[in-house]
């Protein structure tokens, strides 16, 4: 059944971070309601090549295992409906454009003073006060706006985009985070409230390292492609057939590197001595470094470094790390149930098992009416009267 079994959500999430939330929360076995425009619904579902039922596939990888239903938020009769919804909801979460679930009448302070043990997720943007309160915003715009571009890349190259959307992705970890714990606040006190994230917010402590190092020493960061501003050497060299990754996080390893690859020499040599000696003098060393990493076979000296207790990793592609063992011990591919597809599941275990996929992505669902309210996962929209005494409101 799922850790959050008997947790009812109501998502009104587009796009990534409000769907990545709900996904969230649905893989950890709640039960999940999308509520999408009738016009198409989630704008996802449109964003690339249709991949199944017509869907694009970051829709299936986002919304798999909820239930959909149409609701026009715009008429009186859609918001009587989302009321409905709520009257028996845990959680709803919502990344709406700022602004427009106040204008809608479904902002935070009306709902939570109609359904007070709700749980009122939040995604903003730019986050919930302040002079850009009401701008919107996307993943590669807070990845420059926050300076998380600017610290990644090539040491005098351009600022750079991180491949992954980590500000999405992120503030929707960060909304299920709160939405846990102000649950177990709403167990103490039997009241919900309002919880707020933003994409702005995440992207801030992302660079949270970065920002310390300026606040605090007055240290502007730079770029050291997949190197490390702290330990030498910690990053990629190329060897015969392919990059490989080498992190030295302490003497006691650079000794051991040193062995490995034929300079047991280097430790004793002053310069290399610590490791804040090999921050100084770095472009003396790495050099040397790479010009010998060249010769080696990388599986032969990553099975030699392994082997003395040094931490390396191949630079993979994505063919490469799915072909990796370990990549199939821990099943984190999972086949989505009713359909034809894996999808990357959940990066928790609870007591040794994943969470389990429990379905595909939802069709576009029914417009409900405001006596309906979706049972059990993946069922078809049944017509229930919602009992007006349940919970509140």
């Amino acid at each position: 059944m799922g850790v959050l079994a008997g947790i009812r959500v109501v998502e009104l999430g587009q796009v990534l971070s409000g769907p990545f939330a709900g996904a969230i929360l649905a893989d950890l076995g709640a039960e999940v309601v999308k509520v999408e425009k009738p016009d198409g619904g989630d704008d996802a579902r449109q964003m690339g090549p249709a991949f199944r039922h017509g869907d694009a596939l970051n829709f299936h990888e986002f919304n798999r295992g909820k239930r959909s239903v149409t609701l026009d938020l715009k008429s009186p009769d859609g918001v009587v409906a989302l009321h409905a919804l709520l009257r028996d909801a845990d959680i709803l979460v919502h990344n709406l454009r700022p602004g427009v679930a106040e204008a809608l009448g479904i902002g935070p302070a009306e709902v939570t003073a109609r359904h007070p043990r709700l749980i009122y997720c939040a995604m903003g943007a730019f986050g919930h006060k302040g002079p850009l309160a009401h701008r919107p915003g996307y993943e590669p715009l807070f990845q420059a706006f926050a300076g998380l571009s600017s610290i990644t890349g090539e040491p005098g190259g351009p600022p750079v985009r991180m491949g992954a959307s980590v500000v999405d992705q992120g503030t929707g970890m960060w909304t299920v985070i709160g939405a846990l714990a102000a649950l177990q606040q709403r167990a103490r006190t039997g009241r919900g409230c309002v919880v707020n994230t933003s994409l702005f917010e995440t992207a801030l402590m992302w660079a949270g390292q970065k920002i310390s190092a300026y606040v605090n020493q007055g240290k502007l960061p730079e770029r050291h492609a997949s190197g490390h501003p702290n330990f030498v050497p910690y990053q990629a060299f190329d060897c015969a057939d392919g990059p490989l990754l080498v992190c030295c996080g302490n003497d006691r390893l650079f000794r051991k590197f040193a062995e490995v690859v034929g300079r047991p020499d280097w430790p004793g040599d002053a310069r290399f001595a610590s490791n804040r000696a090999r921050l100084a003098n770095q472009a003396a060393l790495l050099p040397e470094i790479a010009a010998l990493l060249r010769a080696w076979p990388r599986a032969t000296l990553a099975e030699a470094l392994v082997a003395a207790g040094v931490p390396c990793a191949p630079v993979n592609g994505i063919p490469e790390v799915l072909a990796e063992p370990q990549t199939a011990a821990m099943e984190m591919l999972q086949t989505v149930p009713g359909e034809d597809f894996p999808l990357v599941a959940m990066p928790l275990s609870f007591d040794g098992e994943r969470p389990r996929i429990r379905c595909g992505a939802p069709r576009l669902g029914p417009i409900a009416d405001g006596r309906e309210r979706p049972d059990a996962v993946g069922e078809d929209m049944t017509s229930k009267v919602i009992d007006p005494a349940r919970r509140d409101g």
